[in-house]
């Protein structure tokens, strides 16, 4: 209700929708993949069209190059109707490569990760903050493990933020963030 939002000191109701899209990179949890080959899937929709090397690099940093060099056609095996021919695992982190080959100046990663092992989450989480640079990235996640080095964090009850600060601050603050920490410390 108050306040603006810019881009790179725009205000976003500036900016035409294209040109505002054109800056965001999104992996939901819900994942939508096309019918056609890995590559073709991670360098959909973008401008410069598809780059091999990107693609491999981008695979690797998503986690997934090793599975993919055991396919027959490798990079150019075809995915499936909606990636039918993928783990759920494998899906979310073709997304992520799409989302990096992307290259957007704001990544959005909603329950991106909630699919993955946690050594896949761990690599997956490395690689994000190598390739993220000046980047803004912007985590929804309900496993702590997955924002727990964020510069900021927004705890949310009830649509409503009720704390914020970095993972050392809300623990000290002994609040709603650390009740959860401590929870998810237990299981």
């Amino acid at each position: 209700n108050a306040g603006e939002i810019t881009l790179d000191g725009i205000p976003s109701d500036q900016l035409k929708l294209a040109s505002l899209r054109r800056h965001f990179a999104v992996v939901s949890q819900d994942i939508i993949l096309f019918e056609g080959s890995i590559a073709a899937n991670v360098a959909y929709a973008s401008p410069s069209g598809l780059d091999r090397d990107k693609v491999e690099q981008c695979l690797r940093a998503a986690n997934l190059w090793n599975h993919v060099t055991t396919l027959p056609e490798g990079m150019d095996t075809n995915v499936g109707t909606n990636g039918s021919k993928l783990s759920g695992g494998q899906r979310q982190r073709l997304a992520i490569a799409r989302a990096l080959y992307r290259d957007a100046a704001i990544w959005i990663f909603d329950e991106a990760t909630s699919a993955l092992d946690s050594e896949s989450e761990a690599v997956v989480q490395r690689s994000i903050e190598d390739l993220r640079g000046s980047k803004t990235l912007i985590l929804i996640a309900h496993r702590l493990s997955t924002i727990r080095n964020a510069d900021r964090i927004y705890v949310m009850s009830e649509g409503k933020v009720v704390e914020e600060g970095s993972h050392t601050e809300l623990l000290a603050q002994g609040g709603m963030y650390a009740g959860m920490v401590k929870i998810q410390s237990a299981n």
